[in-house]
């Protein structure tokens, strides 16, 4: 394995008048047309920034999966609030290859979501081939994405000299931070999905002081240990979660919200709970317990929320944002969070900037933590 290059490692000579191919992850939350969480895209700035003024040419593919959006229009009009930008609503058209020849130095061309080529998601290398016929450099920004074996992740870079953006650096040099973390050490997990989620919670509590389990995936362990858990969601494809229940390091809610047939809302033990009921989110006790493990902390990382995040349950969410940027801020912890949910709940707080880093990647943020790196990622080191 080689070492992944960055994109400032260059100077202008070397990219003034080059066509650079920038991969991007411009997903976002859309509202009526318009983007309404702009966090992701003002990452990624910075990069476009750094190549306008080194005077190259760039083309930025990027792909949009919401339900709000099958287009990157809402997305073309918020980053012309920052610099000129063409668009190109087709690929490997009369019409691409003449906005690709018109395309200056600082120069900036948009090209319409990327999964509209079928080769893309089935990681066709003849599609990757095309795509790099556009330029002379390929640069990969979208750290979000790239735990997934797409063309224009994995196989792109094999016809082009390559080079990790800004936003990537930043990924893996605070990322690294939890693989090598200054103790005590406590990663915070909620969310969904155990099957997805198990093998982050077997990895850190051998690498990590105490892990604490909390939202839905929090479920499944109370269902392990005989309790009732009602009408709560579960995850459909469980592992063999034996090994782990009886661990010293594993930190469960000691008490949890539960909602009732009558739509009101409850704080009971976790034991106790009817089967018309369903566990909605963590209770106050267990907050106070996280404040107080928290207090004597140097690391913590958090992906999820501890709660029915989309059905109303923030609070307990919100609260543990604010506990762990006010120790962040003062210089008790570094404090790593990432995950969609776990990012409104900050937003809301308009914690922002409060913490040491907020990844931008979800998905691509768990592999990093249990792989150590990602598909995308040694693709550039190839």
């Amino acid at each position: 394995m080689g070492v992944v290059k960055y994109i400032d490692e260059l100077k202008k000579e070397d990219l003034k008048g080059k066509r650079v191919l920038l991969r991007l992850d411009l997903n976002a939350p859309i509202l009526d047309g318009e983007v309404v969480d702009t966090y992701r895209l003002e990452r990624i700035i910075p990069t476009i920034d750094f190549l306008r003024e080194k005077e190259a040419r760039t083309i930025i593919i990027s792909h949009c999966a919401g339900m709000e959006s099958s287009t990157l229009l809402p997305m073309l009009d918020y980053l012309r609030g920052f610099f000129p930008v063409d668009f190109c609503p087709t690929y490997f058209t009369p019409e691409s290859i003449d906005k690709l020849l018109q395309l200056e130095d600082k120069g900036v061309l948009l090209f319409e979501n990327i999964r509209v080529n079928e080769g893309e998601e089935k990681n066709d290398e003849e599609f990757a081939k095309k795509l790099s016929q556009m330029a002379d450099i390929y640069v990969n920004d979208a750290f979000p994405e790239s735990h997934r074996r797409y063309a224009s992740i994995v196989s792109l870079p094999k016809f082009l000299p390559h080079y990790a953006g800004l936003v990537m650096k930043e990924e893996i040099e605070h990322l690294s931070k939890a693989l090598t973390p200054e103790r005590p050490f406590v990663f915070v997990l909620g969310g969904a999905k155990f099957e997805v989620k198990f093998p982050l919670i077997k990895k850190y509590l051998e690498k990590a002081d105490f892990v604490f389990v909390g939202g839905a995936i929090a479920n499944d362990l109370f269902k392990e240990k005989g309790f009732e858990v009602g009408l709560s969601l579960l995850s459909l494809d469980l592992p063999t979660i034996k090994e782990i229940i009886k661990n010293t390091k594993l930190i469960m809610p000691v008490d949890v919200t539960v909602r009732r047939p009558d739509d009101t809302a409850k704080i009971k033990a976790p034991d106790k709970v009817l089967s018309d009921e369903y566990i909605a989110d963590v209770g106050p006790e267990t907050i106070e317990k996280l404040e107080e493990l928290l207090s004597t902390t140097k690391t913590v990382v958090w992906n999820g929320p501890l709660g029915k995040y989309r059905k109303g349950f923030r609070d307990k969410s919100e609260h543990l944002a604010e506990i762990i940027a006010k120790l962040t801020e003062k210089g008790k912890m570094e404090s790593i969070v990432g995950g969609g949910d776990t990012l409104a709940a900050i937003n809301m707080k308009k914690l922002n900037h409060k913490f040491s880093f907020i990844s931008t990647g979800g998905g691509a943020m768990m592999d990093y933590l249990v792989n150590e790196t990602l598909p995308g990622i040694e693709a550039l080191e190839k």
